[in-house]
């Protein structure tokens, strides 16, 4: 069993890497268990910054490391939040950056433009690195397209999920059983992509 530390803190996203992965003979542990600074996500895209947090999680603990990067773009607002996505409502309402908070500033952002055009896609950029040096770290991408509803329905999965409404299932991402959504999501598609480049390397 291959050993590799995936670097993030969110519960979520570990327990659905860890359910595609682990089947394929990795062991996928959080960052969190070994230290408790951040990589400084200074780059332009997700790619760059999956890369970054690798990078940074592989050098403190030495092992292979994972990282995505992932976000919700919405073509009325010009592709926001984008990469700012986990921290958009910082500030919102005097209130630090949260789920709720973050969904209700899209709401209201939306709502002000009176946008008819509702499209929303997720993307995910998720990174492998041998080691914190890795000149060619392997990429996964994933996209997974939706609209924004006026309202939240459904109490299952993070982050924007109760908002984006997938015509083709019928419901929201926070609807899905976490086996559909394992199948169909963004960060699944990233991360069979990059699955595929690992198990052929």
């Amino acid at each position: 069993m291959k050993h590799i530390v995936l670097a993030t803190k969110n519960s979520g996203k570990l327990k659905e890497i860890q359910d595609i992965l682990t089947p394929y003979d990795f062991k996928v542990t959080s960052q969190e268990e070994y230290f408790s600074e951040e990589a400084i996500e200074n780059g332009l895209s997700f790619i760059e910054n999956a890369i970054i947090k690798a990078r940074f999680a592989s050098k403190k603990t030495g092992l292979p490391a994972i990282a995505d990067d992932s976000g919700l773009e919405v073509l009325a607002l010009n592709k926001k939040p984008g990469i700012y996505s986990a921290r958009y409502s910082e500030g919102y309402l005097g209130k630090k950056s949260s789920d709720e908070n973050n969904n209700n500033k899209l709401l209201a952002e939306l709502n002000k433009l009176n946008a008819k055009d509702r499209t929303a896609c997720y993307y995910c950029a998720m990174v492998y690195v041998e080691h914190a040096e890795d000149p060619t770290p392997k990429i996964g991408l994933g996209k997974w397209c939706g609209e924004v509803l006026t309202t939240t329905k459904g109490s299952g999965g993070f982050g924007y999920d109760p908002l984006i409404w997938f015509r083709q299932q019928g419901c929201t991402a926070a609807e899905m059983s976490k086996e559909q959504k394992n199948k169909i999501s963004h960060r699944a598609l990233a991360i069979q992509k990059l699955l595929s480049s690992l198990i052929n390397k």
